[in-house]
């Protein structure tokens, strides 16, 4: 099995206290997620602020417009530091995204670490390269945008 891995910075123009905040919050994912892939929250009654337990089902249309199920559980949070959320149901064998918070003078740099294997495809390599890499490109672009304009 492969495991591959994306990496991303970016400086969010808030205080740690705000960035930290925005990003605890589950409701607020569908705002940095791009419309096109028909991101739905299934959860009811998220808490305001995310823990380490906690599970969140989603809808999702990664591919071909065709809905799939994705369950994440958040599996550890360090206050203002980091969290970290694992795919339990979902197109992935593996997902693991930590999200790493630090204090850079009167802003924040956010720091994004995806770990991912592909479930057992033939030609599993090109078809990340293809498909999966440039989608999660997308979709981190996509995010990278948003959040320059929500802190703007």
């Amino acid at each position: 099995m492969k495991i591959y891995s994306l990496y991303r910075e970016q400086i969010v123009r808030a205080p740690l206290s705000q960035t930290w905040r925005y990003f605890s919050n589950p409701n607020n994912l569908q705002h940095i997620t791009p419309k096109e892939l028909g991101f739905r929250v299934l959860t009811r009654d998220l808490p305001q602020e995310i823990y380490a337990g906690l599970f969140i089902e989603y809808k999702v249309s990664p591919l071909l417009r065709i809905p799939v199920t994705w369950v994440t559980e958040i599996t550890h949070v360090e206050h203002e530091v980091m969290f970290a959320d694992e795919q339990r149901i979902g197109p992935y064998r593996i997902w693991s995204h930590k999200h790493f918070f630090r204090k850079e003078k009167k802003y924040t740099l956010m720091t994004d670490r995806v770990d991912y294997a592909l479930p057992p495809v033939p030609l599993q390599s090109l078809v990340n390269k293809l498909v999966v890499e440039r989608k999660l490109e997308e979709i981190f672009a996509f995010r990278y945008e948003a959040v320059e304009r929500i802190f703007s």
